[in-house]
């Protein structure tokens, strides 16, 4: 088949249907930057929060096809940059989306409003864009 002769054969990332074989883009990846507590002070920022419980992190949420380390850095010189990560991002937090990466497109889209709205119901201050 197509796929064999491209050393796809064992790919988890190939599907086959209709004898159409096509490599399924898992290369976009959720992420969370913990922000410093000084986000606070940002009227947009706490407006989005009302329901922040003091002592939580607060994060940003993001999704992005390139590796999450990258896209942080990127954020940090200000290319395409948020903000919030750029005026108060420290560090990644990749124990909160590690596991899910990486993914296609569409569910790296639902995925990051869907672990925003994870992290603001149990009383983190997020800011997901």
């Amino acid at each position: 088949m197509l796929w064999q002769s491209y050393g796809l054969a064992n790919n988890k990332n190939v599907i086959q249907t209709d004898d159409v074989n096509m490599k399924i883009a898992n290369n976009h990846h959720i992420y969370v930057v913990e922000l410093s507590k000084d986000v606070l002070y940002e009227p947009k920022f706490k407006k989005a929060n009302p329901n922040y419980l003091f002592g939580k992190p607060c994060v940003y949420v993001g999704m992005t096809g390139l590796d999450p380390d990258t896209r942080f850095d990127r954020h940090k010189a200000g290319i395409q940059a948020n903000k919030f990560v750029n005026e108060y991002g420290l560090w990644l937090l990749p124990e909160l989306y590690e596991s899910h990466n990486p993914m296609p497109y569409e569910d790296a889209k639902y995925m990051e409003v869907d672990l925003a709205i994870r992290l603001r119901e149990a009383g983190y201050g997020v800011w997901q864009a």
